[in-house]
């Protein structure tokens, strides 16, 4: 079967460009209006209380002239757009603005939609992981009105829907995946929920911009063994490196032992190196090391030397009576002479 036939038509609005509309051909004759997919009822015929309406409209305009001017003329910023009903039916043209509008007074209705981005937080939802392990997650999400007639027409809160979409959507998402991917991969979880949220959200006229994780709540228990774990990952990981640097360092002192046991002098001009740090350091006590060659002239004479003989080692031999007794009394006399001595200078 051949697609019906679509017609473009021109519709201008206000201040507003022409707006190109293409209408199925088959509508447009049967009366119909399409703008964007969107039907709209004012081209149906009025019945007699619309007409009359209408008609009284005009002619309260028309008697209150000068009051009327401020009434009927409505303005709306760059950022807004303003989209008419004329007794509850969506009037052709689609939205208005920005700038200057007509609207009649009592019949017409009004309704604006601001198409500036708007962000909002995602509260923070309990997420069971893909690995059983629930998680606490709070995103932010920001988006704006693409389509003002969808968004007046097709969806009674535009807002408070996408905000409830967002949170269903954000567990959905999160359940789906490990905590090791949560907590790595956050920018392609929030591309592929900015995805599935701008499809949900397209037929009523919601464009999602950008959508960010702020942050990933962990159980206290589960963040302190992933602090365990990745401590002991941290030390095993430093005695590894402490054995290589050990084993380098041995090999390095021993091919230093080789080159300085080939040329004695070597060892000399280490010691003097060793001396010049020490000593730049200000210190008051000095340890310079002697080398073992100096000293082995005189271990060697000591060992070269002969056996002491016991006699040597005897103790002295004890005095006889008669020599300890002579003794004694000299000792006595000259305890005397010195005792008259010290009289005679008193």
């Amino acid at each position: 079967m051949n697609s019906p036939a679509m017609t473009r038509v021109h519709t201008s609005g206000g201040t507003s460009a022409d707006q190109v509309v293409y209408v199925n051909s088959a509508q447009a004759h049967a009366g119909q209006n399409v703008y964007r997919g969107l039907k709209t009822s004012e081209g149906d015929d009025m019945g007699c209380i619309e007409f009359v309406a209408i008609v009284f409209a005009f002619i309260l305009m028309i008697m209150t002239f000068p009051i009327s001017i401020f009434i009927c003329f409505k303005v709306v910023n760059e950022f807004e757009r303003a989209v008419i009903f004329r007794m509850g039916r969506l009037r052709r043209g689609g939205a208005r603005g920005p700038g200057v509008f007509f609207v009649l007074p009592c019949v017409d209705d009004y309704c604006k939609v601001d198409l500036r981005t708007v962000s909002f937080d995602v509260p923070p939802q309990e997420v069971l992981s893909k690995d059983s392990v629930t998680v606490t997650v709070d995103a932010v999400v920001y988006y704006r009105i693409s389509d003002p007639l969808k968004a007046v027409i097709q969806v009674s809160n535009y807002s408070h829907s996408t905000r409830l979409l967002a949170a269903t959507n954000l567990r959905n998402v999160l359940g789906t995946r490990n905590l090791s991917e949560l907590l790595i991969e956050r920018e392609a979880i929030s591309h592929t929920m900015q995805a599935s949220l701008d499809e949900a959200t397209d037929p009523w006229g919601v464009k999602v911009e950008r959508v960010e994780i702020k942050d990933v709540s962990l159980p206290t228990a589960l963040q302190r063994a992933m602090a365990a774990e990745a401590e002991a990952a941290r030390e095993a990981r430093a005695k590894v490196i402490a054995a290589e640097g050990e084993m380098k360092a041995s090999r390095a002192l021993k091919e230093a032992s080789i080159i300085i046991s080939e040329s004695p002098s070597a060892m000399q001009l280490r010691y003097l190196q060793t001396l010049s740090s020490i000593s730049a350091e200000k210190n008051s006590t000095i340890i310079f090391p002697l080398p073992m060659e100096l000293l082995s002239p005189f271990l060697n004479s000591s060992h070269n030397q002969p056996p002491a003989q016991p006699s040597q080692f005897l103790p002295p031999p004890l005095l006889s009576p008669s020599i300890h007794h002579n003794c004694s009394s000299s000792h006595h006399n000259a305890f005397k002479k010195f005792n008259k001595s010290i009289d005679s200078t008193m």
